[in-house]
């Protein structure tokens, strides 16, 4: 379906995307990003709205994990870097992109100490951020190749990393840090 300039981007084939993230793709419904990315912005911000601050401090399933925050803070950066390289690709980057460290991004953001409510603000902004990009995006652009971290990637199998990654990290907040809020 196209409206005006908008192209949908198609579902990413293996190849487009790193290895490792291959199972987190294959749970992503839908063969366009940004009806994806639409759609689950609305689910996790239904599952994460109601939570309440209080409860929500210092929340582990286990020592040494990250808190309820720090996981939203971590959903947030990635999304941010992964649209950042989407759009590096898309443009026609042939410079291979650099990874990055989630932990040490985790550690020096901050995530814990950030009211809820300015986490969720970040988490809309990012999300209408990446939205817009997608958006733009022509079918040449969903699918020009480029390296990142090592690996080849296209827009579309980025912008399907961003939800498959989302979707991972909603399963785990709902079976592992949900259950100790009861």
């Amino acid at each position: 379906m196209t409206t005006g300039s908008f192209h949908p981007s198609g579902r990413p084939l293996p190849g487009e995307y790193a290895a490792y993230a291959e199972p987190d793709i294959d749970a992503v419904p839908g063969t366009d990003a940004v009806a994806v990315l639409t759609a689950l912005a609305e689910q996790t911000l239904a599952l994460l709205r109601p939570l309440p601050e209080a409860g929500l401090a210092g929340l582990r399933y286990a020592p040494m994990k990250w808190t309820v925050k720090d996981v939203v803070g971590h959903v947030i950066d990635d999304e941010r870097i992964f649209a950042y390289r989407a759009l590096c690709l898309a443009r026609g980057e042939s410079q291979p992109l650099a990874g990055f460290d989630e932990k040490v991004y985790a550690a020096s953001a901050g995530a814990e100490h950030r009211a809820w409510s300015d986490l969720l603000a970040d988490y809309r902004a990012v999300r209408e951020a990446s939205l817009a990009l997608f958006r733009g995006l022509s079918p040449a652009d969903w699918i020009r190749v480029g390296q990142v971290n090592g690996y080849a990637a296209t827009a579309r199998g980025l912008a399907f990393h961003i939800a498959g990654h989302e979707l991972h990290h909603l399963r785990l907040l709902r079976e592992r840090y949900l259950p100790l809020l009861t």
